[in-house]
């Protein structure tokens, strides 16, 4: 093709999976790109904790490959909130400030996770301001879809 260096490039596979994420799906190919600059690739063995109940969230989680399971302390043990699959996102309200989670994730398969912590969300905010609001805004309504969701007595995930 003649206009070929027009065309944008095809994105990776971890950015394909950015932008299919409801959190980072109005973000341009750059954009995308910009975030996935300060993502950590992490990955977790079958059954390995990715964090405990309690401890200090400092950082949102988006699943690439495998499954993940939200816990918590239930009256009758261990309580499953939910099982995510490659898309999803959880541990979002740890961009927001530092509580303490209130459930436990684990993998239940091989993961592969992209790691946003709250520092480098921060530091977004304060040097792209367009970005930091685009991410603020899909965060802001999953949040609100979880509230609705929850007091309407069908929870799909439990706040994290």
């Amino acid at each position: 093709m003649i206009f070929g260096f027009l065309k944008s490039p095809a994105l990776s596979p971890r950015l394909n999976r950015l932008r299919e994420s409801a959190l980072f799906s109005s973000l341009t190919p750059l954009e995308l790109k910009i975030v996935d600059g300060l993502m950590h690739e992490r990955r977790f063995l079958a059954e390995e904790i990715i964090f405990d109940e309690g401890e200090e969230g400092q950082a949102l989680y988006l699943v690439i490959s495998g499954r993940v399971q939200i816990t918590r302390a239930g009256a009758n043990g261990k309580e499953v909130v939910a099982e995510l699959p490659a898309g999803s996102f959880f541990g979002d309200l740890a961009l927001l400030d530092n509580s303490p989670r209130s459930a436990q994730a684990r993998a239940l398969d091989n993961c592969q996770l992209a790691v946003f912590f709250r520092a480098d969300f921060m530091g977004l905010m304060e040097t792209d301001a367009v970005i930091g609001y685009k991410i603020s805004l899909a965060l802001a309504r999953h949040i609100g879809a979880r509230l609705r969701e929850w007091m309407c007595g069908s929870p799909q995930i439990e706040i994290l």
